[in-house]
Formats: structure tokens, C-alpha cells, sequence
């Protein structure tokens, strides 16, 4: 199966025009993921160093991993076979730019490609809090 878990060229210029102009607010960054059988989700010791390798990383930036639930179900869409959703608070687009340059970085990269079979990743602005109906 094809590996699908990196951005794309066009997908950064995006978060890099928003970073550092007056547009470059909090974001919440919502990562949907389906693992690789090597990864052993949601026990494997592959998996494990790779959720640590991302909160040590992502907080170097000034982030927090703030949750992550395991996907049971897709119920409109097609996620089948995916297995995990997680949201990431970042303080800024730039500090989301800013992440393959951190502190653990390059070994965070190394267990994404190895765990992350396919992901979806969507940036959304965080400016106020969630509202509910």
C-alpha cells in the first residue's frame, strides 16, 4: 500500500504565507492516522516512542499534544482502517513551521515514516475558544 504521510509542496506554501503575517494566530492541528502493522498500535514500542518523540518535539516548539482517541468507526466518509485521531495546539503557524528544525525533530520524522501509513493533517485557526451548541 502507498505511504502517504508527508505534505506536499503546495500544502506548506500555504502554512508559510500564514506564518509571520498578521494571520499567523494559535492553531489546532488535527491529525487523522493509519498506522503500519510494524507501528503496533496502540501498544507497540514503536508507536509508544513515537507519541513521545512528538510531545517532546512539538512542546520544544511551544506546542502541547492536548488529546488523541482511537477511531472505532468511520460514520460519514470513508476512514476505514484508520486508527487514531489527535488534535496538536501550536502557538503559531511559525512555530508549526518551525518543527522540523527542533530539539528531536529528525527522530520524530524517522518514527512518522516508519509508524504513519497514511495521515490527514488540518490546520485549523485556534483564536477562541471551542463553542458548543
Amino acid at each position: 500500500m502507498k505511504h502517504s504521510n508527508m505534505s506536499s509542496n503546495n500544502q506548506i506554501d500555504v502554512i508559510q504565507a500564514l506564518a509571520g503575517s498578521i494571520e499567523d494566530t494559535p492553531v489546532l492541528m488535527l491529525n487523522i492516522n493509519r498506522y503500519t502493522e510494524e507501528a503496533g498500535f496502540p501498544n507497540g514500542d514503536l508507536y509508544k516512542s513515537y507519541m513521545r518523540a512528538i510531545e517532546y518535539s512539538v512542546g520544544k516548539v511551544g506546542g502541547s499534544v492536548l488529546w488523541r482517541r482511537p477511531i472505532f468507526a468511520s460514520v460519514v466518509g470513508d476512514l476505514t482502517g484508520f486508527n487514531e485521531v489527535f488534535g496538536v495546539w501550536y502557538p503559531s503557524y511559525q512555530s508549526f513551521i518551525d518543527l522540523p528544525k527542533a530539539d528531536g525533530a529528525k527522530m520524530m520524522f524517522r518514527h512518522r515514516k516508519t509508524c504513519v501509513e497514511v495521515a490527514h493533517i488540518l490546520a485549523m485557526p485556534d483564536t477562541q475558544p471551542p463553542s458548543f451548541p
